[in-house]
């Protein structure tokens, strides 16, 4: 698992001037929010830090320092600007030992399918899934295993080999990935 560490600054005001004027010194507006509830920490972060947090198809844990403490993190929400595609403002969620959380990884698919081989097309109709999983047990990617689908076969949410101590989420029944087999076999 890849973490990114960011350093913080904490806010004193808040309100859509004081955000404006973040975002003109180079800085995104942010919000840390605690599993379980509490209040939400209101901060800052350097917009150039948070681009390979932000801008990646992997899922990475953050590491925030803030007023000298750390706080392990995952990306709640990102707002981007409807023009520039900039990051507007971001939110955080702070993980808690032994605390399960919600988060969205990539499905990755292993191996060589002989549906493939035979001339069909694989067809993936899933790259992310939904888990439910506590921070010590967190991934950052779930694999799927494509070396014993045939022609027409499919797999599904259900056939994904799951890491010890991570829940998929997503309905059982969604199919992952199909071999389509091609016009030209299906007349033999």
């Amino acid at each position: 698992m890849e973490i990114i560490a960011l350093q913080g600054h904490r806010k004193e005001r808040s309100g859509k001037v004081e955000s404006k004027k973040i975002r003109r010194n180079g800085q995104v507006p942010a919000n840390m929010y605690k599993s379980g509830g509490g209040e939400a920490v209101q901060f800052t972060l350097e917009s150039a830090a948070i681009r390979h947090l932000i801008y990646t198809s992997k899922f990475k844990l953050a590491e925030i320092t803030l007023d000298g403490s750390t706080y392990k993190c995952i990306v709640k929400d990102i707002q981007f600007h409807p023009v520039t595609d900039a990051v507007v403002h971001i939110d955080f969620l702070e993980l808690v030992p032994g605390v399960k959380f919600k988060a969205t990884v990539p499905l990755r698919f292993a191996g060589q399918a002989p549906g493939v081989k035979a001339g069909g097309k694989f067809i993936p109709q899933m790259r992310q899934v939904n888990i439910l999983t506590t921070p010590e047990k967190a991934v950052d990617e779930v694999k799927a295993d494509i070396s014993k689908m045939e022609l027409g076969a499919t797999i599904r949410v259900r056939d994904i080999s799951k890491p010890e101590g991570v829940e998929i989420t997503n309905n059982m029944a969604v199919p992952v990935a199909t071999i389509e087999v091609p016009r030209a076999l299906k007349g033999k």
